[in-house]
């Protein structure tokens, strides 16, 4: 937890963009990616300056990150992540507020068949500037690299929280017949094997398992 001009600050926590200008004018800018991999989510944090109060808001079409996910879903590497944030000059740094939307790509759960949707998440962090000479620095906390300011820990952090666990091509989604793996969707509901029983086990039904016990409990 830290304070931004007094006030608790949580990291990680969902946050929407301020809506006041409490000092300074406002400063906006669009700009699109000019890379891959983790460039993208690098900022220039000289325009802004250092003056509290000041902010920029900036959109960016950004490409993701390699390994974000895991399991049965995850965000393909290099697929466009559209990023809406604010940029704000606090004291003790820069407090990043926005959103950004991720397309998915996995498997269904229950079926295994494709699955393509999209994550949406919100985050605020604050990015300090670097600590004074002998300055304990938290393991939680984010650090601005001189003037610059790297987004992606952030939004990987979001976005692997906001992945389903158990991705589903539908809610309903009936999976697969336990017996023979057939899509029971598409199989319908009259889907079922009878009394079929493996031809190995043949023999056993042929053996009167009652009659049995009855002899071993009469002798």
């Amino acid at each position: 937890m830290s304070n931004v001009n007094g006030k608790p600050v949580a990291r990680g926590v969902p946050g929407a963009h301020g809506q006041g200008e409490s000092q300074g004018a406002s400063k906006s800018s669009h700009s699109h990616s000019h890379g891959r991999g983790s460039g993208d989510f690098v900022f220039d944090m000289r325009s802004l300056g250092r003056r509290p109060g000041e902010f920029r808001d900036e959109k960016r079409t950004a490409h993701a990150p390699d390994g974000l996910g895991s399991g049965l879903v995850l965000v393909p590497a290099g697929a466009d992540v559209v990023l809406d944030l604010r940029f704000e000059a606090v004291s003790e740094g820069v407090l990043v507020t926005g959103s950004a939307v991720a397309p998915l790509t996995g498997e269904c759960a229950r079926c295994l068949d494709p699955v393509t949707s999209a994550t949406e998440v919100t985050f605020q962090e604050l990015y300090r500037y670097l600590p004074d000479p002998g300055e304990d620095e938290a393991d939680e906390e984010r650090f601005l690299d001189g003037d610059l300011l790297d987004l992606e820990p952030a939004f990987r952090d979001a976005v692997v929280l906001a992945l389903p666990l158990s991705p589903l091509c539908r809610e309903d989604c009936p999976g697969l017949c336990a017996e023979c793996g057939a899509k029971l969707a598409e199989a319908g509901p009259l889907h079922g094997h009878g009394e079929d029983i493996d031809p190995r086990w043949g023999l056993l039904r042929q053996l009167d398992v009652s009659d049995r016990v009855e002899d071993r409990q009469e002798s």
